[in-house]
């Protein structure tokens, strides 16, 4: 029997977290036999891994005509579901399905995503007129589901929380406390070298820090990546610092590294956490909502201080480095964010969407 055709939508296949989890998941639905197409507005740039069963469109026009070309897309699929994520994308493809009888989905991954430009601030100042259109609107975390609620009037019972499917390794990596308390003092940061991200503040943390052969590895690209450099040779840790830029696969990295450190401002989820966890190392993080539903308060994953506190990070750096404890407990919780258990959500979400 055919199953149902999907549609998603995104602004741009680039390197971020959201970008790598939507592209999973529709490849984790493609590769189960649903006919799957992927609309990009911009051709992918240092782009997530999408399966060949996935069609992929580049829009590869201005917001009207991006509009104007995904609603020719939806009249000619006529998806059973369509899912938007990121930015401006929920009104976009809201507009686009306007008078098609197609259930909408909106995930959201963010909490200032409206910060990012003028038309995504319209976009969450209209999302009580865009939940009410949508069949639901999925959040990555209680937290983010809580805030779209209370502060963004999308109806509860429309807001529903899916925590990012993570591609995990099967089996996970074999670490042993043994074999990772022997690891070099190696610190390593994933994520996009932006604002939010904090990268600053991690390497005042390493300035700080006594353990003074501690290396920092930091994986990903982005605007401010010419000030941390000169940051770093200000701070006269230049040396000990690499700034590795984008990287497909970041396992070989995780398997080398001992702490990995998340010095956000804002994280709703976590993506690189659970993956550290996955590879059995200890997190220093910052206290945001995600990161702390992904860790809790338990020692044994981590630490995790206060979001402008680069002295306590650095502290919670030279403790993890000194003793980076049993990696086993780590790998147990990351498996509840594993593929298998986010998309089993998404599948029964669309299995009653296209009934």
């Amino acid at each position: 029997m055919q199953k149902p055709r999907l549609l998603f939508h995104l602004p741009a296949l680039t390197d971020g977290g959201a970008e790598r989890t939507m592209a999973l998941i529709a490849s984790e639905l493609a590769e189960a036999g649903y006919p799957v197409r992927l609309v990009a507005e911009r051709p992918a740039v240092n782009g997530p891994p999408v399966s060949s069963a996935v069609r992929v469109s580049a829009l590869d026009a201005g917001h009207a005509g991006a509009i104007a070309r995904l609603r020719r897309l939806l009249k000619q699929e006529r998806p059973a579901v369509a899912v938007s994520a990121v930015a401006a994308s929920p009104l976009k493809l809201t507009i686009a399905a306007a008078g098609m009888n197609i259930p909408l989905v909106h995930a959201v991954h963010g909490f200032h995503e409206h910060a990012t430009g003028k038309l995504t601030a319209l976009t969450w100042r209209l999302w009580p007129l865009i939940a009410r259109r949508a069949a639901a609107v999925v959040a990555v975390s209680d937290a983010l589901r809580d805030e779209l609620v209370a502060n963004w009037k999308v109806p509860a019972s429309k807001a529903q929380v899916f925590p990012n499917p993570v591609a995990l390794p099967d089996p996970l990596p074999r670490v042993t406390a043994e074999e990772l308390a022997a690891r070099r003092p190696a610190i390593l940061a994933i994520g996009r070298l932006s604002g939010e991200k904090q990268f600053g503040l991690l390497l005042k943390a390493l300035a700080a820090m006594r353990t003074r052969d501690a290396t920092l590895t930091i994986l990903g690209d982005g605007p401010q990546r010419d000030i941390l450099r000169t940051m770093a040779e200000r701070l006269h840790i230049a040396d000990r610092v690499t700034f590795a830029g984008f990287v497909d696969d970041v396992w070989p990295h995780l398997a080398a590294a001992k702490v990995l450190a998340v010095p956000s401002r804002t994280e709703s989820f976590g993506l690189a956490a659970v993956e550290a966890l996955a590879a059995g190392l200890p997190v220093a993080a910052t206290r945001t909502p995600g990161l702390m539903e992904v860790m809790g308060e338990d020692p044994r994953l981590g630490r995790l201080v206060e979001i402008t506190d680069h002295e306590g990070l650095a502290v919670a750096l030279d403790d993890l480095l000194a003793d980076p404890g049993d990696p086993a407990p780590r790998q147990r919780r990351a498996t509840a964010f594993s593929a298998a258990a986010g998309m089993a959500r998404w599948r029964a979400l669309i299995g009653r969407l296209a009934a």
